[in-house]
């Protein structure tokens, strides 16, 4: 009887140090950080203290002329941007004051494009991979991030500012740059 009584204390003990070994779950949390997208909040450039709304603003990803979610023809005051993890630059199109222009087929969606007032900026950086969880995986941290308006006869952005000397990106929680526009 003893000998059955030191087994069942040594099996429980044993599946304790197994339930305790193991990660609880192999599923990644949204609450989880992640790789982070650059903010960017926009101020007026005549009171560098006041919000300013960017009006009608289309957002276009450089070489896949896709819109970006979100930024189809809308007023904002801040534009949340994923940067590509496999590049060190990554380049938008931002329209302000956008418009579909139909190009006089309105029945075809295909030859449309937008009218508006074009910037291009230009974000560069470095990558850094760092480990999350099993589950999770890596997220990609960004550093020494430089954001270059691309300079053309009718910039609506006038200028830009990091927030930060060697700006990071890490989270998304706070702005990482201002335009003034």
């Amino acid at each position: 009887m003893k000998k059955t009584g030191f087994i069942l204390i040594l099996l429980t003990l044993v599946g304790i140090g197994i339930n305790i070994s193991c990660e609880s779950d192999d599923i990644c949390a949204s609450s989880t950080s992640t790789t982070p997208s650059l903010i960017i909040d926009a101020y007026d450039v005549s009171d560098t203290e006041e919000a300013k709304s960017i009006t009608n603003l289309v957002v276009i990803g450089d070489g896949n002329d896709t819109v970006l979610s979100g930024y189809n023809i809308e007023d904002v005051t801040q534009i949340v941007l994923p940067l590509k993890t496999d590049s060190n630059v990554t380049r938008y199109t931002l329209i302000k004051e956008a418009s579909v222009n139909d190009n006089g087929t309105p029945d075809n969606s295909s030859d449309d494009y937008y009218d508006g007032n074009q910037d291009v900026i230009t974000i560069s950086y470095s990558r850094e991979n760092v480990y999350v969880s099993r589950a999770c995986g890596y997220k990609t941290i960004f550093n020494n991030v430089t954001l270059t308006i691309v300079s053309d006869s009718d910039n609506w952005i006038k200028s830009r500012q990091p927030l930060n000397d060697n700006q990071s990106v890490e989270d998304e929680t706070e702005t990482h740059f201002n335009i003034f526009h």
